[in-house]
């Protein structure tokens, strides 16, 4: 049983940002300290990647570890309290991420997921980013 009302529930849902979050901005501010730009969250690809390089043909997504639910992750824990309500929500969403990247793969896209619990080693990510790029681009190190 849910320790709050539906109203209670859905203001809180609401606060629940999709885009432009904290992780996202990091990424973001990362990205451009490489010397690479981007576009953000284009619709038109299946998706919505939070960050796209249309140069690189290049799509990013920051998936937070909670709602994406990342392997071994100790921030992708599911609340005891409807709990049956939670695991059919997250298995949409993981199927959902499934389904995104298989679709801009197809399309010839290269896809790189970058997960919440990353963010906190940014040289580790710096080198992750370097690392995909150089070995999914030639022309990638001349960002």
């Amino acid at each position: 049983m849910d320790r709050v009302t539906p109203e209670k529930r859905s203001l809180i849902m609401a606060q629940v940002k999709g885009s432009d979050t904290r992780p996202e901005k990091i990424v973001r501010s990362l990205l451009h300290r490489m010397g690479y730009r981007f576009r953000l969250h284009r619709k038109d690809l299946p998706g919505s990647p939070d960050i796209v390089l249309p140069k690189f043909h290049t799509a990013i997504f920051v998936n937070g570890c909670f709602w994406h639910r990342h392997p071994n992750c100790k921030r992708a824990s599911t609340p005891t309290a409807n709990a049956a309500y939670w695991q059919k929500k997250f298995d949409r969403n993981v199927e959902r991420d499934k389904l995104s990247k298989a679709a801009l793969e197809c399309a010839g896209w290269h896809v790189l997921v970058i997960w919440e619990c990353e963010i906190k080693d940014t040289m580790a990510l710096q080198e992750r980013i370097s690392h995909f790029f150089s070995t999914t681009s030639p022309t990638a190190s001349k960002a």
